[in-house]
């Protein structure tokens, strides 16, 4: 027997879109705080000054793709009542942390893109790397979806407790 989707459910597809939106922006941007390294910085190409989640580590691409199939599956499938009773809600809030963890860990990981040459040259000139708006959106987007999954799995508990 299926169901219309909850409000959770629906969060959870809101959290999958936003990561998918996330993986289109700007993952990381370089900065300087010295005028004469900005604007040595503006002159260079745009895909050199800032750069897509494709550029990062395993830690920056994951987490949203991870968001994304986790709430395409349980806008799909969470209203089927095995799958429910099955442990889909705990599968969701178990898949969301690992999302976040991941998301923090790429976080702070985030100049590993460059590598350990790059860095030196970017930290001896005063370039810093910085997060853009794609890594902001794609970290609330596992933020929303542990908190959905978080609320799903608790209303399966109460469901389960009432039909006892």
């Amino acid at each position: 027997m299926t169901a219309r989707p909850s409000w959770r459910e629906i969060g959870g597809l809101a959290a999958a879109v936003l990561a998918v939106v996330s993986l289109l922006l700007p993952w990381t941007v370089l900065s300087a705080d010295d005028p004469a390294v900005r604007s040595a910085l503006a002159e260079l190409p745009a895909e050199d000054v800032t750069r897509s989640v494709w550029r990062a580590t395993f830690f920056g691409w994951f987490p949203p793709l991870l968001v994304a199939a986790l709430g395409a599956t349980v806008a799909a499938v969470g209203r089927i009542n095995t799958a429910r009773m099955g442990g889909l809600p705990q599968l969701w809030l178990i898949g969301a942390c690992l999302a976040l963890l991941a998301a923090v860990l790429g976080w702070l990981l985030a100049d590993w893109q460059f590598g350990s040459e790059e860095r030196a040259v970017l930290e001896a000139g005063g370039v810093t790397v910085e997060a853009g708006i794609g890594r902001y959106l794609g970290a609330l987007a596992a933020v929303a979806s542990v908190v959905f999954a978080a609320l799903d799995t608790r209303a399966l508990h109460t469901e389960t407790r009432r039909n006892r």
